[in-house]
């Protein structure tokens, strides 16, 4: 018992200080993008929008827990060199050809993965299947979601090349916690997507040309606060934890001008233009059909067990957001290396690419 209290509480930790958007905002993604569907979709969305909102955040509840499941949370897209947003090869085939399977998953599938589970779910759609379309359309909005974080995109995902580690959690969570109230989400209704593959990384690209100004203005700001003036702690699930002054995010913010707030709306509308592809692509059946499904008493209580094993199991990998220095733990992803350390062979790729 006392173990198990032990990985709840590294798990919760864990929560509070890294992954993709942040749980908070995962969940409010999800759910603002069930209000993007059209009127034959939405009564079942609706109907099971808490299973989508708080089921938002089960991809990162199995990063430290499942061996491959890191990668489709990013991508590493400046590692392969200048102007690499541009040249990259989009569809998989060519990038395998180009670089290698292992080095794509070295280096993040984000939109790849999307792409993989429109497919995935337009077979959910087709088959009728309630429980795996919810699933499925849950797990979707999470990627989509971390493909439209700037630092989802890059190497220096936690500011750990630029002496600004911390800055991931700051700009996914700390901000998003203090001023997403503030925000105006409406979206307008879904669109069908022409091309899937492209607009998964449409979302890569725009998060891209975002970090220069994330990590500019922070590197700008840090200059003007003294370190007792940028920082604070809080008290969080009984913990006290280091965090951002709100005094320092507030400027930050304001620096930023609505970059925050134009990441998540573009995340929840393409979140919805994905769902909705799946189902026209499916045929467009008619949901009506599956209103009064509800999860078994035996499928809840797998998910409560399935929810209980991640929280149990940590596999080394990479963390996303945390304050605390990040160099220790860069042989990250069970990858192509195996036992090579990864930190190692990530600057050895880094030089191969910058020749």
């Amino acid at each position: 018992m006392k173990v198990k209290n032990i990985y709840l509480l590294l798990f919760f930790l864990i929560q509070i200080q890294t992954f993709g958007w942040g749980f908070f905002a995962h969940k409010r993604i999800n759910r603002l993008a069930v209000f993007t569907l059209p009127a034959e979709m939405l009564p079942f969305f609706k109907q099971n929008i808490l299973f989508i909102t708080e089921n938002a955040i089960n991809p990162d509840q199995r990063r430290y827990a499942v061996d491959g499941e890191a990668p489709k949370h990013y991508i590493d897209i400046d590692i392969y060199g200048d102007s690499a947003i541009y040249k990259m090869p989009k569809f998989w085939k060519s990038a395998v050809e180009k670089y290698s399977e292992d080095t794509l998953i070295a280096y993040g599938t984000n939109p790849w993965h999307v792409y993989k589970m429109k497919f995935e779910l337009t077979e959910a759609f087709k088959q009728m299947d309630a429980k795996r379309i919810l699933r499925l359309a849950a797990d979707m909005g999470h990627y989509i979601a971390d493909g439209n974080v700037p630092l989802h995109t890059t190497h220096n995902y936690n500011g750990q090349y630029t002496n600004q580690v911390g800055i991931h959690g700051f700009w996914e969570t700390r901000l998003v916690e203090l001023y997403s109230d503030e925000y105006d989400f409406f979206v307008g209704k879904a669109d069908y997507i022409k091309n899937p593959q492209l607009k998964a990384w449409e979302a890569i690209t725009n998060a891209h040309l975002a970090l220069d100004s994330v990590l500019k203005f922070e590197k700008k700001l840090t200059q003007e606060f003294d370190v007792d003036k940028k920082y604070t702690f809080d008290e969080r699930g009984g913990m006290t934890v280091k965090t951002y002054s709100k005094a320092f995010c507030k400027v930050y913010h304001t620096m930023l001008d609505g970059q925050v707030e134009r990441r998540m709306i573009a995340s929840i509308k393409m979140i919805g233009d994905f769902w909705y592809t799946c189902w026209v692509d499916a045929g467009q059946p008619d949901l009506s059909l599956i209103l009064d499904f509800k999860f078994s008493k035996e499928d809840e209580a797998e998910m409560k067990r399935e929810t209980e094993q991640w929280q149990q199991k940590q596999i080394e990998t990479r963390p996303e957001g945390s304050l605390k220095g990040e160099h220790d733990n860069h042989h990250a992803h069970q990858n192509c290396c195996g036992h090579h350390d990864f930190f190692t062979y990530k600057l050895q790729l880094v030089k191969q690419f910058e020749k």
